[in-house]
């Protein structure tokens, strides 16, 4: 009887601890949280982007600071509700409100470019060299057969 009480035991205090986990892991109320962060967080980064001339809306340093508020504001929210942050509801969120508001920026800024020709150039040329360097010296040592033998 007494390995039955154990495993019993073991039974309810493993219960127990899924009654407790269980409802922070799952407790992440979608739509709520959706209505949260558009009613709060949506409606501030609307007005201080109403705030912002239309023209800097795509300037980074003149629209970080808001930004930052938005994404601040979208963890905050996942806080309070219980939810697990980022997922995909914020990047939906983002979507749309990249969709809305940043749809006309040129990505120029964010573009990766080739570096510069002063830098690139010695990233090319020095593998070549030392590769033609080594192919000379193996073939030089090839040629001499002195004491090898």
């Amino acid at each position: 009887m007494a390995p039955e009480s154990a495993s019993l035991l073991r039974l309810g205090l493993l219960l127990v601890l899924a009654a407790r986990v269980l409802p922070s892991v799952s407790g992440c109320n979608r739509h709520f949280y959706d209505a949260m962060i558009s009613q709060l967080c949506l409606d501030k980064f609307k007005l201080d982007m109403e705030g912002l001339d239309r023209g800097l809306w795509c300037s980074w340093p003149d629209t970080t600071r808001i930004y930052e508020g938005l994404t601040n504001c979208t963890y905050q929210v996942a806080l309070r509700v219980e939810c697990f942050w980022p997922n995909q509801i914020v990047d939906d969120f983002f979507m749309r409100v990249h969709r809305s508001y940043f749809h006309d920026c040129a990505q120029t800024g964010r573009l990766l470019h080739d570096p510069p020709v002063s830098i690139l150039a010695p990233f090319i040329t020095v593998p070549v060299l030392v590769t033609l360097l080594m192919t000379a010296v193996v073939v030089w040592r090839s040629k001499r057969t002195e004491g090898m033998l």
